[in-house]
């Protein structure tokens, strides 16, 4: 009669050493399913980046734009109240205003409002506006769904009849397009360039010239994307408050009759990096 073997493994070490297989190859794949998501993400990241390339390239070969030299006709806009005409103001209002022919860009896309130029960066583009702040988060200026979005317009905001603060928003890309380079401003060698103290923002209505005064980046909040201010007092607190969060000093008056431009990306993930700037000069078209 054949004897049975008796193993000598206990039953409780093959069972432990089986969970531990299940939870290795379990570990893997969740790794792998990641590594996909984030292999797709990227793919998907440089095929938007491709198409605004592409949609830039037809943007630049549609729009035309020229220079338009300081003349009489050029308002100067609430110069300050002292006659030291020592201040920047005087100096930035004999520049140039840029004048944008908006016929091409209104047949590619009819929501577009202006078109804005921020020296020191690669800012340079139309500006669209909707009936809410997310379309524009997804959707580029042919209006095909797109990661990188597009620069846009407050729909709060009247692009006429400006309000107190008027605020436009881009994605804060890495390649630098829409608002990613708008990170610059709080480099020294960009604050410390003088010729990028001042912005072009042309309409169809107007073009407009307007200097910077307060650069800074901040936690997530909402409250310098206030448009309107009911009381003058509320009005005040908010420029003495963006102007104290400037983490460069540019010696600007503003007050509250001055009419402000506020420029918005996202700095990282929490904070967000702000430009504020005030109209200093206008020409009606």
């Amino acid at each position: 009669m054949k004897k049975k073997k008796i193993s000598n493994q206990d039953p409780n070490k093959k069972k432990k050493s089986k969970k531990k297989r299940i939870i290795w190859i379990c570990i893997f794949l969740v790794c792998l399913c990641a590594a996909g998501f984030y292999i797709f993400k990227i793919f998907d990241w440089g095929q938007d980046n491709k198409k605004i390339d592409d949609l830039n390239k037809e943007i630049d070969e549609i729009v035309e734009m020229e220079e338009v030299p300081d003349s009489e006709e050029q308002e100067a806009v609430n110069p300050p109240e002292s006659t030291n005409k020592s201040d920047d103001y005087w100096d930035y209002i004999k520049l140039p205003l840029l004048s944008v022919d908006f016929t091409e860009l209104l047949k590619k896309n009819a929501d577009t409002v202006a078109f804005l130029k921020v020296n020191g960066t690669t800012i340079n583009y139309p500006v669209v506006q909707t009936t809410n702040n997310d379309y524009y988060l997804t959707h580029a200026f042919n209006k095909q769904n797109n990661g990188a979005g597009w620069i846009f317009l407050d729909y709060r905001n009247n692009i006429n009849n400006l309000d107190d603060n008027t605020i436009i928003y881009g994605h804060g890309r890495l390649n630098t397009t829409m608002f990613g380079s708008l990170k610059n401003i709080v480099k020294n060698n960009w604050y410390e360039n003088t010729d990028n103290y001042v912005l072009n923002l042309s309409t169809p209505e107007e073009n407009t010239l307007w200097q910077v005064f307060s650069i800074y980046h901040i936690p997530t909040e909402t409250y310098y994307l206030t448009s309107n201010f009911g009381t003058e007092e509320s009005h005040q607190n908010f420029i003495n408050t963006i102007v104290g969060r400037s983490i460069y000093d540019f010696k600007t008056s503003v007050n509250t009759s001055d009419k402000i431009l506020t420029l918005s990306t996202c700095y990282n993930d929490s904070e967000r990096v702000v430009l504020h700037a005030k109209l200093i000069k206008k020409q009606a078209r």
